[in-house]
Parts: structure tokens; C-alpha cells; sequence
């Protein structure tokens, strides 16, 4: 969980950094991630054999999911600050903790819960010198909104797809599907798909390498072993990650509400999952068992 925090802490770096179309960046990173990935797909072609219809829908439908995600959130950083957008995507644990429960009648622990609410706090701190104040940052903000609800809704038919299929086979298909996504909305807009200077494709290739192959796959891997809302809850890490690295590589200033935000959003994350430490091992247990 830690490196996948650190590893999803450089995505608003990048993304900074590169002048290229969020659809465009968003392609390419799951295009090379998924490349990357293929060579160690052969031991899972039974698995994806005996996929039924119903599945292949819904990993598509999760592909979609991660890739409007993407779209708006990445979109989201042309407008508004490192800190604003990330501590509104830290929001993404309410939305599935809300999801779990209407679904799939997961209920959270009022000491969970509590953890919750701090580290929400938190997030609030660290954005509140930059939210709302113009309308760039306005219009950031609600890209970060809709990307936090379709990367919720991504989480949560990935808890339910997980328990059925391995977790590797699962993230490739994922990205294939939201490539293919961000392939056929480039097209649809006349999106150019290779006139881009080569600092560009490296910056493609770091957001494949760093925030999604140790970050994205690494959260899909622990949905085996923890719900969609602990892994969740973990990336409420990324708004102090980020913002500290935007302080570092990009001078985004911090001001003393957001570093305090920081120490918040650590604390209720401990007391988050040391809440529900009990039922990962559990889970974790009885998986163990069942192999």
C-alpha cells in the first residue's frame, strides 16, 4: 500500500508537466502499461477463456469507468492546483463506502468511519486555499468531482470481478478497454495520436511505469485481500504525496492549513485501518485456507 501511495503521488507530476491532451495521455499510459504487462499474460489464457459474457461486459464497463476517470481528472490539473484536485479525488472512499453498502451490504465500523471523517478533514485543509476561488478552478474542481465518482464505480465492479478471475488478467483487460476507450474518443475528435515531441512519449511512458504498474495494479492485487474501501481509503495518501511534490518540482506553495491537512489525512488513515486490520486478516486468512 505504501509504494502504491508513493507511486500514485508522482501521476499529477506528470501530468503538469505534459502539454499533450489528458485523452491522449491517458491512451498512451494504459496502451504502455498494458504492453508491458502482455509478456506475463500467457499463464492466465485459461482464465480468460472461461470468462463468461457477463464478465467481459462488466470488465469493459470498468475499462469505461477508469477511462473517463482519467479523462477528467487529468483534465481536471489544466485548470486548478496539484493540492485542490487531489484532496477532491480523496473523496472517492465516501462514494464507495456508500457503493458497498447500497450493493453489497458492507457495513464500515463507526471507528472506521471516524478515521474516515478525519482524513477527510484533512483533505479539505489541504485544498482550501485554492478551491473555488476563479473559475479555472471552478471548472477543475467538478472534472475532479466526476472523476472521483467514475473511479469509484470502477472500484467497486473491480471488488466484484477479483473474487472470480486473477487480479493480473483482470488490470490487463482493464487497460486494454480503457485504451480502446481513449483510442476511439481521440479519433471521434480529431485527436492527433503521434505528433507529440519526445519529451512527451516519455512522460507517456513514465505515467505507465510509476503511478500505474506500481500504483493501479498494485491497489487491483489488494482487492483480493481488503475491500474497495480500505484500498480506497489509502489513496488519500496521494493529496500529501502530491502536494509535497508539487511544493518540490512544480513550486506549488503550501500554506500551514495544508501541511497541517497532511498530518490529518495520516492520522485518520491509521485510524482507518487499524479499524479494520481484523477483518483483513481475516479475508486474507480465509484465502489462504481456500488455495
Amino acid at each position: 500500500m505504501l509504494i502504491g501511495i508513493v507511486a500514485i503521488s508522482f501521476s499529477a507530476i506528470f501530468i503538469k508537466w505534459s502539454a499533450a491532451p489528458a485523452s491522449i495521455q491517458g491512451m498512451y499510459r494504459l496502451l504502455f502499461t498494458s504492453l508491458l504487462m502482455l509478456p506475463f499474460a500467457r499463464p492466465y489464457s485459461g482464465a480468460a477463456f472461461a470468462l463468461r459474457k457477463k464478465d467481459w461486459i462488466m470488465l469493459v464497463l470498468s475499462g469505461t469507468m477508469l477511462a473517463l476517470h482519467f479523462l477528467l481528472w487529468m483534465g481536471s490539473l489544466k485548470y486548478t492546483s496539484v493540492a485542490s484536485s487531489t484532496m477532491i479525488m480523496a473523496l472517492e472512499p465516501v462514494f464507495i463506502m456508500l457503493g458497498v453498502y447500497f450493493l453489497y451490504k458492507e457495513k464500515t465500523a463507526v471507528s472506521a468511519i471516524l478515521g474516515l471523517s478525519i482524513a477527510i478533514g484533512g483533505v479539505v485543509f489541504i485544498g482550501w486555499g485554492d478551491i473555488g476561488i476563479s473559475a479555472d478552478n471552478l471548472k477543475g474542481d467538478l472534472l475532479s468531482v466526476g472523476g472521483t465518482v467514475a473511479v469509484a464505480v470502477h472500484m467497486l465492479i473491480g471488488q466484484k470481478l477479483v473474487v472470480r478471475m486473477p487480479s493480473y488478467l483482470y488490470s490487463l483487460i482493464v487497460f486494454l478497454s480503457a485504451a480502446g476507450v481513449f483510442a476511439i474518443y481521440n479519433l471521434f475528435m480529431g485527436i492527433s495520436f503521434f505528433n507529440y515531441p519526445a519529451n512527451e512519449w516519455g512522460i507517456f511512458l513514465l505515467l505507465a511505469v510509476v503511478p500505474t504498474v506500481f500504483g493501479h495494479i498494485l491497489f487491483n492485487w489488494l482487492l483480493q485481500y481488503v475491500s474497495a474501501t480500505t484500498v480506497s481509503m489509502n489513496i488519500l495518501g496521494e493529496p500529501v504525496g502530491a502536494s509535497i511534490l508539487a511544493y518540490l518540482l512544480l513550486g506549488e506553495q503550501l500554506t500551514a492549513l495544508q501541511w497541517a491537512g497532511g498530518l490529518l489525512v495520516m492520522f485518520g488513515l491509521g485510524v482507518y485501518l487499524y479499524a479494520g486490520r481484523k477483518k483483513t486478516i481475516q479475508v486474507a486468512d480465509a484465502i489462504q485456507n481456500a488455495s
